[in-house]
């Protein structure tokens, strides 16, 4: 028994050195990193995933990584230091408040220079992607999805020399992709960069990557032909749909095993068998909704890994039998929408539990229900109608061919002049009966936030709701074109104010009269990014602006992009500022209290669109014409510069761009200059508010800002009251209207940095506004007229 004791003890401490080696070692982080985590906390205003986080609290064992309701946040710690920052927000975050700066937050996070992972998703951080990111050095994984930056990826990030992961998906990221990504990051695995807004041919540099594994650049507006991947040996995974890609199939190394290629441009064939019988490793390959004809080669269906294959929406042909092979790990397989003859494979009809075989709209016998096949000629006809020459048609002479489209092309004419005979006679029909029979106003979709993916059209299986937009788009035109012009529904407006698009006026159902804007929508332009406008205009509701109640899509049904957007705007029925101003008769000017209002109107519009969206919209080219009078005299500005809408128009005063009349623009990355050019532009309108004069010049805006500073220069209100309006001279307060020259005098200052804050402006016309008021409720107390004192003030200076 005296020898158990030792053989106890040693037991016993044994158990308790094990179990202080599983207990986790907690180090104290530094100070500076414990106040650099605290700040961040506080730059995104506290959001709820980060509430753990508090003084002498432990940030290295935090809440962990799991996504809850409120977010998700994690720090990783190695001895004192941070090496990992995770923290993920809900889904749907708005932007931060308008004092966030993303320069000051990077600034923040540059205070953790061991920092090897920082993921920062959804948590609201707006602003162009700053340079000071390469101030960590020794970053390995960047991930900024879905936050709202923009601009481009900037070059100081090239300093990323140990990067190998950049995530920066769900952004508002535009310009070119940069070609130093693929020479300054060596060690870049994964570039992903969906849902943006880039623009332009993908960099030859990035095909030569000898790391990159993983290449995701889906939903932009890239376009040309994608670059020799071959030389990217370790490529595995590449995801560029829904750009305007091609034609060129790209070239591909044979480790790929994901190929994403659906709704781009690319066209001819698909690579031979030999060829691909290379991707042995291929799982997944959609090349759906291009412009890919010839014959579909069946050895895709046998490639030994092929587990996912969609070639729908193309032009394919061949012949297909119940012998060809099919792969054993194939579990989704879409051949629709093209021109195959023949019999659905055997190994296709047997399919096993879980596997989805689609193969409707071809030609195919037994391919499920006959509804959804075509008849054999359809497909010959169109393969015919696009220069592939189907099997058995080889020996058919050219005079043959060409005579049988020449017999197809007089068929479609006839059917074409019949089918528009028809629409004229059912228009005109239509055109004379009453408000009631008319198409219903909802026709419009009221939710304009709402996107329509590009596949809704995609075939002939649509939607009823995408069956009322394409007819509401129909209607218009053909109401247009049959000159059956119909004040209840829509109808031209003479007065067009955009070049490349068109305006009509209409009535809905519960009689608002709207007014509608058409505008041509370029291929290269994704359905995703014109969500993303529509999203952005949607969000435009200010009084001061004139706001859009709805939108309708028309596609083309070809190739299921997008070709026309219908924008449905509120009808202002009461003019414009210029033609209450200097083309107005005389009884219905307004009165220079009015003007004032107008023009503060104006001022908080502009207000709105430079900081209450994010990001602002700069650059407006505003104009007098475009600033709408509603029946209450308020001032809407009913123009303003969403992208969307200014690929479609063309400024008529691009001389003014730049403000000091050089003919220049400024250039959008800097919202201060862009800003001071919205200054400018209304430093003009409020010149012809002040003088009542038209405007239709820079030469005319300088010659007016010299007579304007000759009437400032010296203290005779008579001179003042000779440069302005006639019309409201005799009604206005002297320290008014000297309040509003001198702050349009600052507005048209040639050096943007001399020009006026638009907060600085709008309080100057309120101050005027005020003063205006007191003047007129103290000239109405002395004898209620407000013009006699002016008149008794003149006389007296002129006496002296």
């Amino acid at each position: 028994m005296a020898r158990a004791r030792p053989s106890c003890f040693l037991l016993v401490i044994f158990f308790l050195s094990v179990f202080l080696a599983l207990v986790p070692e907690t180090t104290q982080l530094q100070s500076s990193q414990a106040w650099t985590l605290l700040k961040i906390q506080q730059l995104l205003n506290y959001p709820p995933m980060l509430s753990h986080w508090r003084r002498g609290a432990d940030f290295c064992a935090g809440a962990g990584s799991s996504l809850s309701p409120s977010g998700s946040a994690a720090v990783v710690c190695y001895g004192d230091t941070v090496t990992q920052l995770h923290i993920a927000g809900p889904p749907g975050t708005p932007p931060l408040p308008n004092n966030f700066s993303i320069g000051a937050f990077v600034t923040t996070l540059s205070r953790l220079p061991d920092l090897k992972v920082l993921a920062l998703s959804r948590l609201g951080l707006w602003g162009p992607l700053p340079g000071k990111l390469g101030r960590l050095p020794a970053l390995e994984i960047l991930n900024m999805s879905g936050n709202y930056l923009f601009s481009g990826i900037p070059r100081g990030m090239s300093r990323l020399a140990a990067l190998q992961t950049l995530v920066l998906d769900d952004n508002l990221l535009g310009g070119a992709v940069p070609a130093w990504v693929g020479t300054q990051l060596p060690s870049l695995s994964l570039l992903s960069l969906r849902n943006n807004s880039f623009q332009g041919p993908v960099p030859a540099s990035i095909g030569a990557m000898p790391s990159l594994r993983s290449l995701a650049l889906a939903s932009n507006n890239l376009s040309g032909n994608l670059p020799d991947l071959t030389r990217a040996r370790s490529l595995q995974t590449i995801d560029v749909s829904n750009n305007a890609l091609g034609p060129a199939f790209p070239k591909l190394g044979r480790k790929v095993v994901t190929v994403a290629l659906s709704r781009n441009r690319f066209g001819g064939g698909l690579p031979a068998a030999a060829d691909l019988a290379a991707f042995y490793l291929l799982e997944r390959l959609d090349v759906s909704w291009n412009r890919f004809v010839g014959p579909f080669p069946p050895a895709l269906l046998s490639l030994p890994a092929i587990r996912y294959l969609s070639v729908a929406g193309n032009r394919f042909t061949g012949l297909l039998s119940d012998a060809t092979p099919c792969g054993d790990n194939l579990r989704f397989v879409d051949l629709s929408a093209n021109l195959l003859t023949g019999t659905v494979p055997a190994c296709l009809e047997r399919k096993k539990p879980g596997t989805l075989v689609l193969v409707a709209e071809n030609c195919l016998d037994g391919g499920g229900d006959a509804a959804q096949q075509h008849s054999s000629p359809f497909c010959q006809n169109q393969a015919l109608a696009v220069g592939i020459v189907t099997p058995g048609k080889e020996r058919k002479s050219v005079a043959g061919q060409a005579g049988f489209v020449a017999g197809v092309v007089a068929a479609v004419v006839v059917a074409v002049l019949v089918v528009g005979l028809m629409v004229f006679l059912a228009v005109r029909k239509a055109s004379t009966k009453g408000a009631k029979e008319r198409t219903p106003a909802m026709l419009v979709d009221d939710n304009s936030s709402n996107g329509y993916p590009s596949k809704l059209l995609a075939d002939a299986r649509m939607t009823p709701k995408a069956l009322l937009l394409l007819k509401f788009a129909s209607l218009i035109r053909a109401t247009v074109a049959s000159s059956l012009v119909s004040p209840v529904l829509v109808m031209l407006i003479s007065s067009i104010s955009c070049v490349y698009c068109q305006m009509y006026r209409g009535r809905l159902g519960n009689g608002i009269p709207v007014t509608i804007r058409t505008l041509k929508i370029k291929r290269s332009q994704t359905t995703q990014s014109l969500n993303r406008h529509i999203e952005t205009i949607s969000r435009l509701r200010h009084q001061h602006l004139v706001s859009a109640l709805g939108h309708c899509l028309e596609y083309d049904l070809d190739d299921s992009t997008v070709t026309q957007l219908y924008l449905v705007f509120e009808y202002v029925q009461n003019g414009n500022l210029r033609s209450r101003i200097s083309q107005g008769t005389e009884g219905c000017k307004l009165t220079w209290a009015q003007r004032i209002s107008a023009a503060i109107g104006v001022a908080k519009g502009i207000q709105f669109l430079h900081g209450g969206i994010i990001p602002g919209i700069y650059e407006n080219n505003l104009r007098i014409t475009n600033i709408l009078i509603d029946q209450n005299h308020v001032a809407k500005i009913g123009s303003y510069n969403i992208p969307i809408m200014a690929e479609a128009m063309k400024p008529e005063f691009d001389s003014w761009k730049g403000g000091a009349g050089a003919g220049t623009k400024f250039q959008t990355d800097s919202p201060v200059h862009s800003g001071n050019t919205d200054i400018f532009d209304f430093g003009v309108i409020l010149l012809e508010v002040v003088s009542g004069k038209t405007i239709t010049s820079l030469y005319e805006v300088e010659i007016l800002k010299e007579l304007m500073q000759w009437a400032m220069a010296d203290e005779d209100r008579v001179r003042r009251r000779s440069f302005a309006d006639p019309t409201v001279r005799k009604g206005c307060s002297d320290e008014s209207l000297r309040t509003v020259m001198e702050i349009c005098v600052r507005c048209l200052a040639k050096e943007p940095a001399q020009r006026p804050s638009v907060e600085d402006v709008l309080w100057n016309l309120q101050f005027a506004a005020q003063v205006q008021d007191d003047w007129e409720g103290d000239a109405r107390s002395s004898d209620g007229s407000p013009s006699s004192q002016v008149i008794r003030s003149s006389r007296l200076r002129l006496s002296r």
